[in-house]
């Protein structure tokens, strides 16, 4: 998106300055900043509109990626109205992943499931592992499928009501009511097409800028599939999964890494490894 600034968008911070209600609370926020005033914005921008608002303000601000400054400061500004409480059982470091796991929140919110779907995720990364804990915990009559790379990663969520199983393992066998893409990769669509049955739903999480050259759409006219993207999601949704998961969601082993703001360079290299899930910046008082 061609972004200059200060990066980062996952964050549990103090306020310091704002109305009185807000003052010396520990809050995280919504990252989409609106306009208030467009047609979408229908003159308030209310971010518990989950159909418009919250996401597609043409003229929105998003924290850390487009035109607003983002979290690895030891400051940053939001409007109030995009913050959220954080409850005072939840630290500071299961608190800082609401924003991702809001994402994986938004399929539910957006109804792209139901309870007699059978669901495939495809990617064990960050986003993959969190759409796995959300749809896990949904009490489908199946249990959603899991496919990824990395056994060690699979093994992260085999208490989370999900199978896994390795994607060398993938049969193209058109099984699935609901695939959701999280690879991160161009070609995770082909793959998802090829598990999604006939007017079954396509649901993209994946926001690579790379396309693939020879893409072949046949497929998705052929078999009638509805494709469907899915963003941001309702951080107040996630907070309660924090606090109230069943089974608990145990986020802290997620973290492989912390670092102080001094060294974010470090934090930034070490984040970039394959081996690395999620790195956690500190600032201190």
């Amino acid at each position: 998106m061609g972004f200059k600034g200060v990066l980062g968008h996952e964050f549990v911070g103090r306020v310091v300055e704002g109305s009185e209600k807000w003052l010396n609370q520990r809050v995280c926020g919504d990252i989409n900043v609106g306009c208030a005033d467009c047609q979408v914005c229908d003159g308030s921008f209310d971010l518990t509109d989950s159909k418009r608002s919250r996401n597609h303000c043409p003229s929105r601000q998003v924290l850390g990626i487009l035109n607003k400054d983002g979290t690895f400061a030891e400051y940053l500004t939001l409007p109030e109205k995009n913050l959220h409480l954080v409850p005072p059982e939840l630290s500071d470091e299961e608190a800082v992943f609401a924003e991702p796991l809001a994402a994986a929140c938004r399929i539910v919110e957006q109804n792209l499931v139901k309870l007699s779907d059978k669901v495939a995720i495809l990617g064990d990364g960050k986003l993959g592992l969190m759409i796995a804990e959300v749809l896990g915990r949904q009490q489908l009559e199946t249990k959603p499928v899991l496919f990824g790379k990395h056994q060690h990663k699979l093994e992260l969520v085999k208490d989370s009501g999900v199978d896994t199983r390795l994607v060398s393992s993938v049969s193209a066998d058109h099984s699935y009511d609901v695939v959701v893409d999280a690879t991160g990769s161009p070609e995770g669509l082909r793959l998802a097409a090829s598990l999604c049955r006939p007017m079954g739903t396509l649901v993209l999480k994946s926001t690579c800028a790379a396309g693939s050259q020879g893409f072949n759409a046949a497929p998705f006219v052929i078999d009638e599939l509805r494709v469907v993207g899915s963003r941001c999601g309702p951080i107040n949704h996630a907070l309660n999964l924090l606090r109230e998961a069943d089974p608990p969601l145990n986020v802290s082993k997620y973290i492989t890494k912390t670092f102080p703001l001094q060294e974010v360079n470090q934090a930034l290299q070490f984040a970039a490894l394959k081996s690395t899930m999620k790195i956690q910046i500190v600032m201190h008082e």
